[in-house]
């Protein structure tokens, strides 16, 4: 295939080699003049591993080049990927002055293409931008989106000093089109690649770069909070994490990755209270630590505030237990919102069958009575007619019976804190999820 890349920085001067590597012939496109003879000399614009080679020999054999003619560029190619720079402003946004100035460019050139355009944004870019870029090409063009054009998003995950090697061994390729075509190209063009490939929606895609590297540094960070602490202690924390490293059912692992309502239960925030007050005690400064509390409040208050414009109206809250398959009421998001409903004077009611059995049996009685008995009267025993004669249906967590019951909701408002089934409730009610 023939490609143009803008921007021969570090993801540009990358990309250029490896796809002309896998055949391609490849068009870098930059405002520098010291980038582009370099490129025409088959000399690499960056210092990393692999990469001078690879120029080197993708120019003998006469499949990258560079030019600052952007009509050139865009002429002799069916796809422009963008790997120009976004850099962070001082109040923390990313400027995306490169981006939309190559955007004008690209519409000036293909005022005169013949042919259907593919554009992929490699740069780091908020969720948002190839809308824009679309936007500003359609304007200054004329030629119309997804007909004569398309934008797409195609993030990249490479790392300084194993970036060739990154490229060839990704663990996933990204793409985030609503372009048959587009999404036809792009998948051609990484079809050499091991890996997933996803097609996603482009908002999606536009946000994952933040996504994995914000998690990334919340790892570095979390992993030093606890090297502190067992510094203090004089535990090998090397030796910590490499046996928390092992756990792949729980702590290396999708588990919990979803987004939802607060955490609860016995063990989650005992444990978590108690390794910030050790770090207190020692004197450690553990701010990550910290803050995943502060983050569960919020969650919880999240939620009530999705309420909050339900006052007056009946409400029924499915699930009081801290999850699905138990009855333990013990630090329950569920009970917190339950109880801030009430003392705001909302008219709440529960149904659980766990706790009802619990109630009945003896199971958690005690806790019911010393710690809830306000509650314990609003529970009800027949789901049922608890949601016929309810306005509002809160589902807090994941019973079958629950998933059972929202299929045959209909002209309910439906507030759903553990994303059951979405089609299925969306379809005939009212549906708002706590984060999606």
């Amino acid at each position: 295939m023939n490609i143009s890349i803008f921007g021969l920085g570090y993801v540009g001067c990358v990309s250029l080699g490896c796809l002309a590597q896998n055949g391609h012939n490849v068009i870098g496109v930059d405002v520098s003049e010291d980038k582009v003879g370099q490129i025409n000399s088959g000399i690499a614009t960056i210092v990393e591993n692999e990469i001078d080679d690879i120029i080197a020999e993708q120019h003998k054999l006469g499949r990258v080049s560079a030019t600052h003619d952007v009509k050139y560029a865009v002429q002799n190619s069916e796809i422009s990927i963008i790997a120009v720079g976004t850099p962070s402003t001082d109040q923390g946004h990313l400027n995306l002055d490169y981006i939309f100035a190559v955007a004008e460019s690209i519409a000036e050139a293909l005022k005169e293409k013949e042919g259907f355009h593919v554009i992929a944004l490699r740069s780091t870019i908020m969720p948002g931008t190839c809308e824009k870029f679309a936007r500003i090409i359609a304007e200054k063009s004329g030629k119309e989106y997804n007909k004569h054009f398309t934008v797409a998003d195609n993030p990249e995950f490479l790392r300084e000093g194993t970036a060739v090697k990154d490229y060839y061994n990704p663990p996933l390729t990204l793409i985030g089109s609503d372009s048959e075509i587009g999404i036809q190209k792009l998948s051609q063009l990484y079809n050499e690649l091991p890996g997933e490939l996803i097609v996603t929606d482009i908002k999606v895609a536009e946000i994952m770069k933040y996504v994995n590297n914000s998690y990334h540094a919340l790892k570095i960070s979390f992993a030093n909070e606890i090297g502190n602490i067992c510094s203090a202690l004089q535990i090998d924390s090397h030796e910590v994490m490499e046996i928390f490293c092992k756990d792949k059912q729980l702590n290396i692992s999708p588990y919990y990755f979803k987004p939802g309502f607060a955490y609860g239960g016995s063990c989650l925030p005992k444990d978590l209270k108690g390794l910030n007050t050790l770090a207190h005690d020692l004197y450690i400064q553990a701010p990550v630590l910290e803050s995943i509390d502060k983050t569960n409040e919020i969650q919880k208050q999240r939620a009530v505030s999705l309420l909050s414009k339900y006052f007056g109206k009946k409400i029924a809250v499915l699930g009081l237990s801290f999850k699905a398959g138990t009855d333990d009421l013990r630090n329950s998001p569920s009970v917190e919102l339950v109880e801030s409903l009430i003392g705001r004077g909302f008219d709440v009611s529960i149904y659980d069958q766990n706790i009802s059995i619990a109630k009945l049996t003896g199971k958690n009685k005690e806790y019911i009575q010393k710690r809830i008995p306000h509650l314990s009267n609003l529970l009800q025993d027949n789901l049922e007619q608890l949601i016929q004669k309810s306005d509002v249906i809160v589902i807090s967590n994941r019973e079958k019976q629950f998933s059972d019951a929202v299929k045959k909701l209909s002209g309910k408002v439906v507030i759903d804190l553990v994303r059951l089934n979405v089609s299925e409730i969306a379809d005939n009610n009212s549906y708002i999820g706590i984060n999606w």
